[in-house]
């Protein structure tokens, strides 16, 4: 038994309560591969807060706290700005609202490129304020070493590879990767590298379908995919744009719902009936007995 936090509903307050835990865990997540392939594929999507990852936490195998937050949550232009102190208050939240899903932080920008120290400084903080079960980094060979100090220090590392947004200066852009051999060898170099290193799993973001599905066939670890190929082991998501939050999404998203009309027009109703003095009605106020 342990002590995790549910969060009440009907109060929308977090109280402690023992539960048994039944988190799926690294070793778990790694064995969903056997032999080259996943029966199963990995589900995994972004959550910032305890609502939204107790609303995901039943439907997904991981749950990833991504520095895709700077956007989507505090609307910055990219996920460069993004500090340590965001990341760990929401990947407790997270925490807090999910009792399923392995849940997984991103170390933000400037947190792990000096070095291994730095990185493990980063990632033990990380892991130490959220209670995560793991954290992700962004890049193939160049942080192998990094990788490797981390993983055996008993921090497990998801890495990135492809697309690296945290890379988007030196990439010119977010356009897709792979379409020069040079770059094709380069992506399957960094998936080895990085497996051999010790990461469990690995997302592959915004590359040609060829290249993700060869990387799959060619590394014993997880390959997740994001604008990549179903072929993947997973898929990862951002959640609002997969919920339609976003006017303008990547060619990769799947709408699956228009939440973003639903929002809108509840509040439009509510400022009409407020404007109309119709709300708040005698079902919605005190009454003298």
């Amino acid at each position: 038994m342990s002590t995790t936090f549910n969060l009440d509903t009907s109060t929308s307050r977090a109280n402690p309560t023992p539960s048994p835990m039944k988190r799926l865990t690294v070793p778990a997540i790694q064995r969903r591969k056997f032999e080259g392939k996943t029966e199963e594929p990995l589900v995994m999507l972004t959550a910032y807060t305890a609502r939204q990852a107790q609303l995901l936490d039943a439907h997904c195998d991981i749950l990833l706290v991504g520095d895709s937050l700077g956007q989507v949550i505090y609307g910055l232009p990219s996920t460069l700005p993004v500090t340590l102190e965001m990341m760990c208050a929401h990947g407790a939240a997270v925490v807090r609202g999910s009792y399923h899903s392995l849940v997984v932080v991103d170390m933000p920008f400037g947190s792990y490129e000096q070095g291994p120290q730095q990185a493990f400084e980063s990632a033990s903080r990380i892991m130490a304020e959220t209670g995560c079960a793991a954290v992700k980094l962004e890049g193939g060979a160049v942080m192998a070493e990094t990788i490797a100090f981390l993983t055996k220090r008993g921090i497990p590392v998801m890495a990135h590879v492809g697309l690296t947004p945290q890379a988007v200066n030196a990439l010119g852009g977010y356009a897709a990767r792979g379409r020069s051999q040079e770059e094709h060898e380069k992506i399957i170099s960094d998936g080895k590298a990085i497996a051999d290193a010790g990461a469990f799993a690995v997302v592959v973001e915004g590359v040609v379908e060829p290249i993700a599905i060869a990387l799959t066939q060619s590394i014993e670890i997880p390959t997740i995919g994001i604008g990549a190929s179903a072929q993947c082991d997973g898929q990862v998501l951002v959640t609002e744009d997969m919920l339609g939050m976003f006017e303008r999404v990547p060619r990769f998203v799947k709408r699956y719902e228009d939440i973003a009309t639903t929002i809108s027009k509840a509040a439009e109703t509510y400022a009409q009936e407020v404007r109309a003095r119709s709300f708040p009605g005698k079902e919605q106020t005190y009454q003298p007995k």
